[in-house]
């Protein structure tokens, strides 16, 4: 194995393939690839599939003292380790063999009931049997690609959208429209014509402090995306890892709590949870609510792919829902991440000023902002990234989250994992980089 890092070597030696980090290309990010001295014919889907340009990120971060504002990862200071290692010696002290065992592919039973009781208290009706367990959400949206996209579907995101979904939606075929958004979320009025024009597959929508975007669906708009759900017979797949890290009132209700509201609309449903963001992102626990018929084939291809989530993690998560803890550790995230916020706003205004714009987010991990040229500075986020990069400051450009025609003044700065201080640094650094 070799290994090049010229950009005209950006493809296999083969020349069967072409990068899989082209999106990076366009972004202006170069990166090592590795390449094959034999010949090797893979599967013709992954053709049009790239490498997370987040990771691929990451190998540019080994700089030391770099102040990264590029990951999406909660900060591991806030998990509430006490508790889960409460819950991890209970289970293992009680009964340890159905744990350690092999289990239903549906999820570890006690955990579908607890989760059906979490979900009540965020105003969602849902059984034990209207769910199952998945190994993180990202696998509940690898099966709902299994199950529903064929090569050629449309789907339909928002503009921008979760990098790993397109990249998901992608490996299965999927041709991909991007429905523009603001800062209540998704543009309803285009997405309904969208729908109308291109009659998608499906609708995929992270409707709460969304990322990369941070934007909050309005609660008007959410009702009028389950009529025209219902309306249109369109399956529209809501992604909610991060409603419950709201900094001040509570966001909207989820669509799926809505639906009750909106007759038909649960039919043309899906919601992906997680205890990624909110627990732990190591249990590897998430889960999906759908319609009865899709349950069904999602479990068969959970079957083919991994038999079962982790019974010992699920059972860690169900019997940590009963030691009513998570309510006081959400508490203490929710405002780190508000005050970090907070910082970040203020930093970014004043180390920044007219040379940026931005929302400020009302929950989540992220920022979203762009790049304005005033008063002759750079509106590339790409090339910024380079100088930040040197400045030791790293960013994600937001080229990568874009299905098509990226915006490349755009870019993502997470807050989770960063203190105060190097909040204020990292930003202080990025003025110097502009």
């Amino acid at each position: 194995m070799g290994w090049v890092s010229n950009q005209s070597q950006f493809t296999l030696i083969t020349g069967q393939f072409p990068a899989c980090n082209a999106r990076l290309v366009h972004a202006g990010l170069f990166f090592s690839t590795p390449t094959l001295s034999f010949f090797m014919q893979f599967a013709q889907r992954l053709q049009n599939v790239e490498t997370s340009a987040i990771r691929e990120l990451f190998k540019l971060l080994g700089k030391p003292g770099i102040i990264s504002f590029a990951g999406g990862f909660p900060d591991p200071a806030l998990f509430d380790a006490t508790g889960i290692a409460q819950a991890s010696a209970f289970v293992l002290a009680n009964n340890p063999g159905p744990v350690l065992q092999y289990g239903a592919t549906e999820g570890y039973q006690p955990l579908r009931e607890g989760l059906s009781a979490f979900m009540a208290n965020k105003g969602a009706t849902v059984t034990a049997d209207g769910l199952i367990v998945t190994t993180g959400s990202q696998q509940a949206l690898d099966l709902i690609g299994k199950t529903m996209i064929s090569p050629g579907d449309k789907v339909i995101v928002e503009a921008p959208t979760f990098l790993a979904t397109i990249q998901c939606f992608r490996l299965y075929g999927a041709h991909i429209i991007g429905a523009p958004i603001d800062a209540d979320g998704v543009d309803v009025d285009k997405l309904e014509t969208l729908i109308e024009e291109h009659k998608p597959k499906l609708v995929y929508l992270i409707p709460t402090f969304g990322n990369p975007s941070g934007a909050t669906l309005s609660l008007a708009r959410r009702k009028r995306i389950l009529d025209i759900a219902a309306r249109t017979q369109t399956l529209v797949v809501e992604d909610d890892p991060y409603g419950e890290l709201y900094f001040d009132a509570a966001p909207p209700p989820s669509l799926l709590a809505l639906s009750a509201e909106v007759p038909g609309s649960r039919d043309w449903l899906a919601h992906c949870g997680s205890f990624s963001k909110i627990l732990s992102p190591g249990l590897r626990v998430g889960w999906l609510i759908a319609p009865a018929a899709l349950l069904a084939k999602a479990t068969m291809c959970k079957q083919f792919s991994d038999a079962h989530t982790s019974n010992l993690t699920q059972a860690i998560c169900a019997h940590y829902l009963t030691l009513n803890r998570l309510n006081d550790a959400l508490a203490v995230v929710r405002s780190t991440y508000a005050e970090r916020a907070r910082v970040m706003a203020d930093s970014l205004r004043r180390e920044l000023g007219d040379a940026i714009a931005f929302n400020q987010p009302q929950g989540g991990m992220f920022f979203w902002a762009s790049l304005t040229g005033a008063n002759g500075k750079s509106a590339n986020a790409p090339e910024f990234a380079k100088r930040a990069i040197e400045q030791g400051v790293a960013f994600v450009p937001g080229a990568p989250f874009f299905a098509h025609d990226p915006d490349l003044s755009t870019l993502r700065l997470s807050f989770a994992t960063a203190d105060v201080a190097k909040i204020e640094e990292g930003i202080a650094r990025l003025g110097r980089a502009l």
